[in-house]
């Protein structure tokens, strides 16, 4: 599992989205974007963010650290908002926590150049987790110490809300058109040369091993937690073995529309065509 700590105090929320999450301060120190699981959207999306979190990690991509964080129901006392204070309660227990980059910057799709061979890995990466929150409108990237962190994973993996339909919808065509990188990704080919053949059955386990049987016992339809385990690989390896099925073709990769002129040049992200700085 994740390595597991207690968080300490609540300090602030990041009043963005409809999950609410909020910087938290654990017992090792650390600061933390603590992700709820008394949320709307419930450990389902924990579960993603875990899954799909840590196969960009294991493909190459720079994910910040996760954590299983204990909440106790104490920390709610001295919330002044009384929405905070319903969640916090909600969420007694393990909750999922997000290494916090202070100073970070949210990515600026109008501002980068960014490089085709770079933007097709991530274009490929999000059309096999299914993630369809990486949008221009909101690219869930940041830009720290000059380079790209994916973050927010909790919209991918979508046939886990319907299991008995996985077969049907891991075959679903991914709409790359709203993708923030479709403009540059056209090396979708090469990209899927180099990561489909990393994304086997025993790095599937190790990466859904990591997910605390807590949030996946007592799903309607399967034994225990071991079973939806194997379940999720089951449905990833499937999806794995037919990229056709989902992934368009790398030739009518995004609209037919220019690419955005690059506003800066000093402090460019090294992936996007600039200097770490």
């Amino acid at each position: 599992m994740l390595p597991l700590v207690t968080a300490t105090r609540y300090v602030t929320p990041l009043r963005e989205g409809g999950s609410l999450p909020g910087i938290v301060e654990a017992d090792d120190l650390g600061t933390y974007v603590m992700k709820f699981v008394g949320a709307g959207q419930g450990r389902k999306a924990l579960v993603a963010e875990i899954i799909a979190g840590e196969l960009a990690r294991r493909l190459g991509f720079r994910v910040p650290d996760m954590v299983i964080m204990d909440l106790d129901p104490a920390i709610a006392r001295h919330e002044p908002d009384p929405d905070v204070q319903d969640l916090l309660k909600a969420s007694t227990g393990w909750n999922l926590g997000v290494d916090f980059l202070p100073g970070s910057l949210g990515y600026d799709p109008l501002g980068w150049t960014a490089d085709p061979e770079q933007a097709s890995r991530l274009l490929w990466l999000d059309a096999f987790i299914g993630n369809v929150d990486r949008s221009w409108r909101n690219p869930n990237l940041l830009v720290w110490h000059g380079r790209i962190w994916l973050i927010d994973h909790g919209a991918s993996l979508y046939f886990h809300h319907a299991w008995a339909k996985a077969a049907e919808l891991v075959r679903r065509p991914y709409d790359i058109d709203d993708h923030v990188m479709v403009s540059y990704a056209t090396h979708l080919a090469e990209a899927e040369a180099e990561l489909l053949p990393q994304v086997t059955e025993e790095l599937l386990r190790e990466i859904t091993a990591l997910v605390p049987d807590l949030w996946l016992s007592g799903e309607p339809g399967f034994a225990d937690a071991a079973a939806v385990r194997d379940a999720y690989v089951a449905t990833l390896l499937a999806r794995a073995a037919d990229p056709r099925a989902w992934l368009p073709d790398p030739s009518a990769a995004g609209p037919d529309r220019p690419a955005p002129a690059p506003r800066r040049t000093a402090g460019r992200p090294s992936w996007l065509g600039g200097p770490v700085t």
